[in-house]
């Protein structure tokens, strides 16, 4: 009766969210997060606007979808990963914003307020974040009705470690056991990977690492989440944009993904920019190109945009 109750719940909200044609958020469970520790008292959500302007959110325990429900949709979705190194996330700059760009174009757009791995509040949180990204593709594709998406046309985005979960989301979409007894498929239509961690070897980014597997990870777990060398030939068609002097996260993330894509004849398409470092976000101030509008040539290419 509980389970029933929470999925009426959910299904109201939902439909709210369609009606209201805005920005509101759904709880990603429609009850209890499987696999979640009692959340402690202390550990409060918490929003924070840096002095670079840029809008943080951290602590997260509740995973949300913000929906972004296009005024003509075209029928694709796209769920956004923002980044923020498994530490926070750049919700508005790298999420919000970028969601309502998705809007003008007719794409309707979902951005992951997804868990921070923690040992905390998770049972196992080198798998936390995985979970809620492909419960997230399981949400979009079981309501896709509501909101006018094809579910053919389901991709996932991420920036920086959102990347990383992006990447993880379409090379793991089959390992990952979630409640679906609808059997509905996991697997990302295609992928956008902007400035993402790929590698947790040579190339890796320390913190990510560090905060998805502890200090000591096991090699195992550094090849599982080395999202270049679990690609295959069932992996999504995927856009990279990155930039060369990016000191964070090395631009050999991107290069070895595609060289991977391209090895397992995975369509990609990558756009590396001289400068920008990392984190730009929708706007590289360092050139004149807008990466956005190499996306939407890509997107048009492979059908996902009119």
């Amino acid at each position: 009766m509980k389970q029933y109750n929470a999925l009426r719940l959910l299904t109201f909200l939902l439909i709210l969210a369609m009606n209201a044609n805005a920005q509101q958020a759904i709880p990603l469970y429609g009850g209890a997060v499987p696999g979640a520790k009692p959340t402690p008292a202390d550990y409060i959500e918490e929003t924070i606007k840096g002095k670079d302007e840029v809008v943080r959110t951290g602590k997260v325990s509740k995973p949300e979808l913000y929906v972004y429900k296009a005024e003509k949709p075209n029928g694709t979705a796209v769920i956004i990963c923002p980044g923020g190194g498994y530490s926070i996330l750049a919700i508005e700059k790298e999420g919000f914003l970028v969601a309502k760009r998705f809007q003008e174009v007719g794409i309707t757009a979902f951005v992951l307020k997804y868990r921070l791995p923690s040992d905390l509040i998770m049972n196992d949180k080198t798998l936390g974040p995985l979970q809620d990204a492909l419960q997230a593709i399981y949400l979009v594709r079981k309501n896709a009705a509501v909101w006018g998406v094809d579910v053919n046309k389901v991709g996932i985005m991420g920036f920086s470690a959102g990347g990383h979960l992006a990447s993880s989301a379409s090379t793991h979409f089959a390992d990952m056991k979630i409640d679906n007894q609808e059997n509905i498929s996991l697997r990302p239509d295609f992928s956008i990977l902007v400035y993402p961690v790929i590698n947790f070897g040579t190339y890796a980014h320390s913190g990510s690492v560090t905060r998805l597997l502890g200090e000591n990870p096991t090699d195992a777990q550094r090849k599982y989440f080395s999202s270049e060398r679990q690609v295959t030939n069932q992996t999504p068609p995927t856009f990279l944009v990155h930039a060369n002097d990016d000191k964070s996260v090395p631009v050999q993330n991107s290069l070895r993904y595609n060289e991977a894509l391209v090895k397992n004849g995975v369509a990609a398409e990558m756009h590396i920019y001289q400068g920008g470092g990392h984190g730009f976000g929708l706007y590289n101030k360092t050139t004149k190109d807008v990466w956005f509008d190499r996306l939407k040539n890509w997107l048009q290419a492979n059908k996902f945009l009119n």
